[in-house]
This record gives structure tokens, C-alpha cells and sequence, in this order.
């Protein structure tokens, strides 16, 4: 009774508020909503009436409402996904926990990896920031964009936009990947970008009526960030790089007219052309840079030179699922097969094999692979029929087991199906910048058989097209609209066009695969935009390039058949396709005699899993006998640092308020490469005698500096006393630098430094010299220097044992030298793992020091261990090692592949020559330089390391170096100092050096120092360089003078000395530093 009154209760409310809501409405909107009622009726009723007024058939009106069907059924379904994209978004954890756990799928960012980390720090400032981006996209759209819009077409002069709201869903980075360990000139990221945003534009053309816009949008992708090169100086790096390795995944949900876009056919074709225009501007190989620094080779970066080339032999498959069967599957078929292969933009499509499971289709495609890691093989398997292909499976490889590998050959399992499995063969190609191998390349080629068109390619050519200059002029003396038709054989690429303009700038890169260098030309044609006005042309042969240096071209061309000033920029780049020798094409491995469809990984090759990716039995290639590391191991030099004195430093320590002057107990900071040295406190000393040696490993990147700070130690805060910066790049240039450093921020104080960039030798009897010297040095800080360095390249391991457990080890390996240790990675499960990982030691004395390396789980259990006496090193040809070697204590065929290269630190102080005095003395003319004191190093005790004769009518000295910078292209000079310079007066000089470089007729080249006042030994520091290749620089001559400044009523500038010196006299590559004496001025 009570819920049936509770019920009546219900029902009579209802019946109640209803006419009480009614009579809120006005009659005016009760009039309106009864209209557009009747109007929606009429629309859907009209279609039919003028259907059968004008006669049309009933198929019209049917195909109509199909088209209407199909628009709303897909409207439907992108509202479906946005909304469950956003409801994801927001729920993430909870529909993680309960599904994705289950499934295996994706894990989201709140899950920890040890390679993709979360960044959820970075998502809250997003979400944050997101309204103010919001802002300002609105004042962008509206402010810049709309008025440049309007002001471009004059149909388009009442475009405004309605609304612009971004929403409050905030784009978010799922997680982010650095890749840190193959170019330590750069820092790679990659960045997991989700949007599933609720974002709203609206666009209005009033003088059309038209109204168009976007409601929702969705896009998923992962965006690699590129920070190169790194500098030493703010901001750190040169200029940003951005790309999509691979298309991201884009839905659109249209409004206003742009609902036509959503009609099935047109929904596909509309995404796919906003795709390809996202494509042409941030996908591979199409990069955003954004320079940061000025004079950066930006071209350089947007396009760099690929990694390498990968050959992929498509040979054959295995086991495949039938599709075209009959009686509706009661009776199996066959199936049609074909492989679509894609890398990136690159897409081939394989002949289809007509009935057969087991298809064999022998072909070779090549791609160039413009990152890795990162880009991967896509194959995909699929039936052809008349109407849609079915699909049959597919399989992905990352290019990066291919690099490391050299040759994969191996069968892939395909998944998303039942069965199948694919065999490939992928070569990686390295790019030689030498032909010295071209026509071994060339003959390996014909060797090669494939059913593809193509034959193999012997190089890869890299064309930058920069800029053109003062094409001809269009009739009626118009600016022409000029394109470039690059064309090589059978296969032409064309440029962008630069509207209005006879000197364009494209910045564009193309690349070409040459067959045969030696038989093949550039043809490069420049059109106007119309493809009929000539405005120039230029023909190339490749083997001019070949005569070139590093088989590459990079200068202007004059244009044939143009005006007489008409010319183009073009920078051309040739590289040798190579693969090594111990990877050589050998026979396919064998089809599998079971089925294809086991537990595979699909990506892996049978070199880091002996049973193969499809779990199938295999042959193994064979195992590489040498180990191929990146061309930058073991570039890296040592830099020697002696802390020697200090003079003239302020006293911090005062009495009384300052009124009695007391000392400081000065220290040193040096930093260098993130590493920070520190001397040792001298007590109450202005003129400190630290004698301390430091050494450091250094990679010569551009803008490095070293940093040097006194303080005054005290006990509560150190006092400041002074710093100075030297560039790295000048110490490598000078190799050895013996002199004072005035510091700066502070009323007084010097410090004497001897800084040396130490050569790197591979002379064994030279070593014994160094050891000898270096036993005769004696250092405050108990250092002993280093003899030599050792690089050691662990590439991988073989024949590893399992855990007790059974299961394959997690391998990782520590490399130890006299108490310095460095760990490798740990590898995923793997008997046979690899690293490819460098690493670099300081050696006092090879004869006695060891190498250890041991192999663990985890840095658990022990897989094995390597001892390896740096004299068998030392008994190698030219001092490497580069082979596989057994390990001890775990199985006899456990191995590690090793390259180890020792090279001795050859230094200028090892070895002096006598003064002339003393060539009749016994010993012949060298000798190894006495145990290190003070006064020896000191300026006015050096006549031993004077590298000049004493002149007893010598004006005095000068110490500079001369060099040449090739890779600045550049010509320095450095003016460090004088010392004993002739007094001018009774207050002795205000000395300064001046020179120029004869012959220079209008003294382009003259340039002077400072002036320091009342100093016979002045210090300068001052470096000059001059824009000169090196033929111009030898044929210089340097005239020098040190010169008084006096007042300037005075009739002609006093003149202390001077000296002549022919350029060509000297080994500018190598850079000279020595004091030279100066000739008084004669009557």
C-alpha cells in the first residue's frame, strides 16, 4: 500500500510541476520551439517531395540518406572515442589496475621503468599553464593570424575567429627517454606526447556565410628532441631539433561545414592530408630547428647526413594463415601473399606469390635510416583479392640490433595472427667518406642477384641545396617564381618553390642512391614556377667528386645557360657504401621444419637468442672477430695542470679594523669538465709556493673552458681573492704553456701556471723516457704523472653460464685499474649479451698494473672474470688489442670481445735540449730535466727552456704562438708576454706589441695589445685570428715590434725592438710556442 502511494506520490508530482515549468516559458519561445519542430519535419521530408517532383529515382534519395547514415554513424564513433580517450585520461590508474594489468598492454606513466621515466612534475605545470597557453593561442589566432589571413585573399577578408577555447584538458607527456651514451655532443629525449582535448575553434567567413570549426582532438605520437651541440657557454646548446620518428596518430571531430569531412571516404582522406602536411614539416626525415646561438649551421642540423643505409633482403616465409577459403571455411584455400615493408616515409611492396603458404619472393630493398635508435622495420603480410586484402601478419625490428649486429639474418614469427613467420636479411651499410674501397664496393655489387629492378647501391649521395643568386628576370621584368629539378639518371626530385624572388633560399636536402659513381652526373635544372621558363642549368660529374677530399663539394656554381652573375649554392656529399668484413653475404639460413607459430619475440636476432626469434633452431652467423666501435673511442687527450706560485695576493686576514695589515692563507679551485680540484692552505702567505699536478680526460668539444679561484681559508667563510678562465681550445692549440695569469675581480695578484695538452704516441722506446722523467718529479699533492692512457671497448660476451635457477643472466661488467672503477649496463637475459660501451684510464706505470673485468648478475653472481697485464697490451702492434678473450672460473667456452688501445703521454718535458754552452760536455745532446724547484720554472730563471739563443744586444723577448686551425679554417696568433725588455726611461716602459702580416699593402692585417705601464716584463694574453686558408698563411711573413707608449706631444713612438719571422719557416697544423729574442732599433 505504501509503494503504491509512494508511486501515485511520484506520478502526481510529476503531472504537478510540469504545467507550473510550462508556464515559465514565454509565448514567443513556445512559438519558436513549435517552429523549429515543424521545420525539422519539413527538412526531413523535403528530400523526398523534390524527389518525386522533379522525377529523380528512388536510388538518389537512398544513396542520400546512406551518405547521411555513414556521416552520422562516424560522427557517432569519433564522439565515442574522444569521450572514452578523455575518460581514460582521467581515470587512468583505476583502468589500469583492473584491465591493462591483465592484458600486458601499455603501462601508464605513474609506472616506474628504468629506461622511460615519468615526468609527472611536467604534466602538473602543463595543466597549470594550460589556461595561459589557452590565452595565448586566442591572441595569436585573433591578433596575427586571422589579419595575415584576411590580408592574403580578398575572398577571405571576412574571416574572423568566432571562438577559441582550447578546453581543460592539457596536453600530457607520458614519459620521456634519454638517450645519453652515443654522442656526448648531444642530448637525445624522446617524448610520449597523449592529447585527448576537448578543444573548440570556431571560424566564421561572414561575406559566404560560412562557418566552419573543430570540437575535440586527439593525438598520440612520440616526439624526439634533439639538444646539439652542446657549448660551454649560456645557453648551454646550440639549437633545438624536433621530430616525429613516426606519424602520430590524429582524430579530428569536425563542426560547421567541415562536418562534410566526417562523410566515410572523405573522414580518412581529410586526416591523411592534415597528417601529410604534419609529415612534411615534423617527421622524419622532415625536422623543426630552432638555432638558440648565432653563426650555427643550421642546414646542417635540419639535415643532417644519415646514419647508414640498410639492405633488406625479403626472402621468403613460412606457414602462413589461409584466407581464401572455400564453403565459407569448411574446406581451407591458399592465399595471394605480398609484404609491404616500411621505414618511416619509405614504403615498398613486394610481388604477390599466387596460392601458396610457403611464398619465396628473393627481393632487396635499401633505406637510409636517419636515426637510431628510434626507426624500425615495419613488414606487414597481407592476401591480395579483387576487392580488400586480408591481413596475415605483421613484424617490427629496430634498427639498432641491426647497427650493433652488422647482419641480421633470421626468421621473424608474425603477430596479431594464428601462424607465420618471415625470414629477412638486413645488412647495415656504413658510410665511407674515402673511394679507396668504391671498386671493391662496386664488384661486390655484381656478385648480387635480385629480382627488383634496381641493382645494389655502391654510394649514397647527400645533395644541400642552399641558395641561388641573381637568376634572370621573368618578361616584363618580373621576379621569377624559381624551383630546382634535381635529376640523377632515371630518378629527378624538385624543390619548393620561392615565390617572387631572383635570389631564392630553399634549404633543402635530397638524397639519391648511386650505382656507379664513375659513370653518373648531376643534372640540375632551374625552372619558374610554370616548369617551362629556363632560368638555368648545371651539370655535375660524380667523379669530380671523387678528386675531392672527403668526397664532398661545397661551393657556388656558376649556372649555364643564365645571366653572367647568375649562380647557385650547393653543397654535395658522397659516401662509399661498405659493409665490413666480417659481415660478407653468406647463404640464407634454412626454413624452419616446424611451424613458425611459437612463443617468438619478433624483434630480437638469433645472435642475442640462440634459438631465434620464432623459437626455431637455427644456424648462427658467424661471430664477428673484431670489434667495431663508434669512430669517436679513443679521441679523447689528457690535460696536464701544474699549480706552481702565486704572487702579489691581497691580504684578507687584517688587525684592528684593517689598520694593521696582516696575510691570507690562500687555496686553489680549478674546474674543468664538471670536476672540481682543490690545493692544498698555505698558512699566512701572499707569495704561496703550492707545487701540485693535476690531469684530467678531456673530450675536445667547442667553448670548454677551465675555471681557477683563490680564496683565503678561514673559519667561518672563505674570503675571495681573486679568478680568472682559460679556453680549452687555446691550450690544445699552444700544446705547452709556461706562464703567469693576472687575476681578475681583485686590486692585485698573479699566478704561475704550466698547462700542457699532452700528445698521444704509440712509440714504445719513448715510454721508457717518460717513465724515467716522470720518476725524477716530485709533487706537493704526492701525485705521480700519468705515462699513458688506456681506452678499453667492451662490445660484448659469449657463452655466458645460466643462473642457478636455470634462467639466462642479466649480465653486466666492471672494468677495474688500480683502485678506478667503471661499470657497464646490465643486459636483458641473455647468455650472449652486449654492452658496446668505452671506457678510459690514467696509467702511472704499465709495467706493473693490471686490467680487471668481471662479468655478474646483477653485480651478484659471478658469470666470470678477466685478467689481463698491461705488458701483454704492450706486446701488441701498435699498442691494441682487439680480439676475443676466454674468461676464468665459469664455463670453457665463456669469451669477451675486447678492444684495448694504450697510448703513451708524450710531453715536451721529458726531454730538453742542451744550452749551447755545454754541447762539449759529455751525454750528447739531451738530457732528461732535473728533479722540479721553484726557481726553475721561475721567468727570470728560464735560460735553460729559452728556446732561442741568448743575444747579449737583445732588445729582450717575446713569447707567442702561431698556428693554424683547420677546422675554424683560421690563422692565430697568441701574444703572451715579454720579459727583459731595454728601458726607455728612468720609470722604465709602457710597453705594447704590434705587428703586422706583410705583405698587406692597405695593413688590413695590423693589429696591436694592450699597453701595460712601467712593466719590462708585460703579460698580454691576447690571441688575433685571421680568415686565411692555410696556402695564404704560409706565405706570410710576420713583422713585430714591441713599442713605448709615450705622451702625445712626443714626435714619433719609441721603439724597444723587433723581429721578421717567414711564416712558411714554421708547422702551423701543429702551432709553435717560444720565445723569440727582439732587435734594438740601429742608427
Amino acid at each position: 500500500m505504501s509503494t503504491a502511494a509512494a508511486e501515485r506520490g511520484m506520478s502526481g508530482g510529476t503531472v504537478v510541476t510540469a504545467p507550473a515549468s510550462a508556464d515559465h516559458q514565454l509565448p514567443g519561445e513556445r512559438a519558436v520551439t513549435v517552429l523549429w519542430s515543424f521545420g525539422k519535419c519539413l527538412g526531413a521530408l523535403l528530400p523526398v517531395y523534390l524527389a518525386g517532383y522533379y522525377g529523380f529515382s528512388i536510388s538518389v534519395v537512398l544513396f542520400a540518406l546512406m551518405i547521411y547514415m555513414g556521416w552520422t554513424h562516424s560522427r557517432l564513433e569519433k564522439m565515442a572515442r574522444l569521450k572514452s580517450a578523455m575518460y581514460l585520461l582521467e581515470n587512468e590508474k583505476e583502468f589500469t589496475t583492473e584491465k591493462v594489468f591483465r592484458a600486458k598492454r601499455d603501462l601508464p606513466p605513474w609506472v616506474n621503468f628504468p629506461d622511460v621515466e615519468k615526468v609527472e612534475w611536467l604534466n602538473k605545470i602543463l595543466q597549470q599553464a594550460w589556461p595561459f597557453i589557452g590565452q595565448y593561442l586566442e591572441k595569436l589566432l585573433v591578433g596575427t593570424i586571422a589579419p595575415a589571413i584576411r590580408a592574403s585573399s580578398i575572398h577571405l577578408q571576412t574571416l574572423s575567429f568566432t571562438k577559441v577555447n582550447i578546453g581543460d584538458k592539457a596536453l600530457k607527456v607520458v614519459g620521456v627517454k634519454a638517450h645519453t651514451e652515443h654522442d656526448n655532443r648531444q642530448v637525445m629525449l624522446d617524448l610520449y606526447l597523449s592529447y585527448a582535448g576537448d578543444v573548440e575553434i570556431n571560424v566564421e567567413i561572414k561575406k559566404y556565410f560560412c562557418k566552419a570549426g573543430v570540437k575535440g582532438i586527439q593525438l598520440h605520437g612520440k616526439l624526439r628532441v634533439i639538444l646539439e651541440p652542446l657549448i660551454g657557454d649560456v645557453p648551454l646548446v646550440g639549437a633545438i631539433t624536433m621530430f616525429f620518428i613516426r606519424r602520430p596518430k590524429l582524430d579530428i571531430n569536425w563542426t560547421g561545414l567541415t562536418n562534410l569531412l566526417d562523410i566515410p571516404g572523405l573522414n580518412a582522406m581529410s586526416d591523411t592530408m592534415i597528417m601529410d602536411a604534419i609529415a612534411s614539416h615534423l617527421v622524419l626525415p622532415n625536422r623543426l630547428t630552432v638555432p638558440l646561438v648565432t653563426d650555427l649551421h643550421v642546414a646542417q642540423l635540419r639535415s643532417p647526413l644519415p646514419r647508414g643505409v640498410v639492405r633488406i633482403h625479403l626472402l621468403e616465409a613460412e606457414d602462413l594463415t589461409a584466407k581464401d577459403t572455400v564453403i565459407k571455411g569448411l574446406i581451407d584455400g591458399k592465399s595471394d601473399p605480398y609484404a609491404v615493408l616500411r621505414v618511416g616515409t619509405q614504403i615498398f611492396t613486394s610481388h604477390h606469390v599466387d596460392s601458396n603458404l610457403n611464398p619465396q619472393w628473393r627481393e632487396m630493398y635499401e633505406v637510409i635510416v636517419h636515426e637510431v635508435p628510434g626507426q624500425e622495420l615495419e613488414v606487414e603480410v597481407f592476401d591480395k583479392d579483387p576487392d580488400q586484402d586480408d591481413f596475415l601478419g605483421r613484424v617490427k625490428v629496430d634498427f639498432d640490433i641491426v647497427k650493433k649486429a652488422r647482419v641480421v639474418d633470421d626468421w621473424f614469427t608474425l603477430k596479431d595472427v594464428p601462424s607465420g613467420s618471415v625470414h629477412l636479411r638486413l645488412e647495415w651499410l656504413s658510410l665511407l667518406s674515402s673511394a679507396d674501397r668504391l671498386s671493391e664496393v662496386i664488384q661486390k655489387n655484381q656478385n648480387l642477384t635480385s629480382k627488383t629492378a634496381d641493382p645494389p647501391s655502391a654510394a649514397v649521395l647527400v645533395i644541400y641545396l642552399d641558395q641561388a643568386h641573381s637568376l634572370p628576370m621573368r618578361k616584363g621584368n618580373k621576379d621569377p617564381s624559381p624551383i630546382v629539378q634535381i635529376s640523377i639518371q632515371d630518378t629527378t626530385k624538385e624543390s619548393k618553390t620561392c615565390y617572387g624572388t631572383n635570389s631564392p633560399v630553399w634549404e633543402e636536402a635530397f638524397t639519391f642512391f648511386i650505382q656507379d659513381p664513375r659513370k653518373q652526373d648531376i643534372e640540375v635544372q632551374v625552372k619558374d614556377d610554370d616548369r617551362t621558363l629556363s632560368l638555368g642549368n648545371l651539370t655535375i660529374p660524380l667523379t669530380r667528386i671523387l678528386a675531392t677530399p672527403d668526397l664532398t663539394m661545397d661551393q657556388w656554381f656558376q649556372l649555364d645557360n643564365a645571366g653572367l652573375g647568375s649562380r647557385i649554392y650547393i653543397k654535395v656529399v658522397l659516401r662509399v657504401l661498405w659493409l665490413s668484413d666480417d659481415a660478407t653475404p653468406t647463404t640464407p639460413s634454412p626454413r624452419p621444419s616446424s611451424s613458425g607459430s611459437g612463443l617468438g619475440l619478433g624483434g630480437i636476432t638469433s645472435e642475442l637468442n640462440p634459438m631465434g626469434p620464432g623459437g626455431l633452431g637455427k644456424p648462427q652467423p658467424a661471430r664477428p672477430q673484431h670489434t667495431t666501435p663508434d669512430p669517436e673511442f679513443a679521441t679523447e687527450g689528457v690535460l696536464r695542470i701544474h699549480l706552481v706560485e702565486a704572487q702579489n695576493l691581497i691580504a684578507k686576514d687584517n688587525f684592528m679594523g684593517g689598520m694593521v695589515k696582516g696575510k691570507s692563507d690562500p687555496y686553489v679551485k680549478i674546474r674543468v669538465a664538471g670536476i672540481t680540484f682543490r690545493s692544498h692552505t698555505i698558512k699566512e702567505n701572499l707569495n704561496p709556493i703550492w707545487n701540485e699536478l693535476y690531469e684530467v680526460i678531456l673530450t675536445q668539444l667547442p667553448g670548454q673552458e677551465i675555471q681557477f679561484e683563490l680564496f683565503d681559508k678561514d673559519i667561518d667563510q672563505d674570503d675571495f681573492l681573486g679568478r680568472f678562465k682559460l679556453s680549452l681550445r687555446d691550450i690544445i692549440s699552444a700544446q705547452f704553456i709556461d706562464t703567469w695569469y693576472t687575476l681578475n675581480d681583485v686590486k692585485s695578484g698573479r699566478v704561475h701556471l704550466l698547462l700542457e695538452w699532452l700528445p698521444r704516441v704509440s712509440d714504445l722506446p719513448r715510454l721508457e723516457q717518460i717513465l724515467q722523467y716522470q720518476s725524477q718529479q716530485s709533487y706537493q699533492n704526492k701525485v705521480v704523472p700519468s705515462a699513458a692512457v688506456l681506452f678499453v671497448y667492451v662490445e660484448r660476451a659469449h657463452g655466458l653460464p645460466l643462473k642457478k635457477s636455470g634462467k639466462e643472466p642479466k649480465a653486466g661488467a666492471e672494468i677495474t685499474l688500480k683502485g678506478v672503477s667503471h661499470k657497464t649496463k646490465v643486459c636483458e637475459r641473455s647468455t650472449s649479451p652486449r654492452w658496446d660501451e668505452a671506457f678510459h684510464f690514467l696509467v702511472r706505470d704499465p709495467r706493473d698494473e693490471t686490467l680487471v673485468v668481471k662479468l655478474s648478475h646483477s653485480w651478484g653472481q659471478s658469470l666470470g672474470s678477466l685478467t689481463l697485464p698491461l705488458r701483454a697490451v704492450l706486446a701488441e702492434p701498435g699498442l691494441v688489442l682487439d680480439r676475443w678473450l676466454s674468461l676464468d672460473g665459469v664455463l670453457p667456452e665463456s669469451q669477451i670481445l675486447l678492444k684495448v688501445t694504450f697510448k703513451i703521454l708524450d710531453t715536451q718535458l721529458a726531454v730538453c735540449r742542451r744550452d749551447p754552452g755545454d754541447a762539449g760536455n759529455d751525454g750528447g745532446g739531451e738530457e732528461i730535466i732535473p728533479r722540479w724547484v721553484p726557481s726553475h720554472l721561475d721567468l727570470r730563471h728560464r735560460s735553460g727552456f729559452a728556446m732561442a739563443s741568448e743575444n747579449v744586444n737583445s732588445a729582450g723577448q717575446v713569447k707567442l704562438t702561431l698556428g693554424y686551425s683547420t677546422e675554424e679554417s683560421r690563422l692565430f696568433i697568441t701574444i703572451y708576454s715579454c720579459r727583459s725588455l731595454a728601458s726607455c726611461s728612468k720609470d722604465g716602459a709602457d710597453p705594447y706589441v704590434s705587428f703586422i702580416l706583410l705583405p698587406d699593402k692597405k695593413g688590413t692585417t695590423k693589429r696591436r695589445t694592450a699597453t701595460k705601464k712601467r712593466d719590462l716584463n708585460p703579460e698580454f694574453n691576447e690571441r688575433f685570428d685571421f680568415d686565411l686558408s692555410l696556402e695564404e698563411s704560409t706565405q706570410k711573413r710576420l713583422d713585430l715590434s714591441v713599442k713605448n707608449s709615450v705622451s702625445f706631444m712626443s714626435r714619433e713612438r719609441e721603439l724597444i725592438g723587433k723581429f721578421q719571422l717567414d711564416l712558411d719557416q714554421i708547422d702551423l697544423k701543429t702551432g709553435v710556442t717560444q720565445w723569440y729574442d727582439l732587435v734594438a732599433e740601429t742608427n
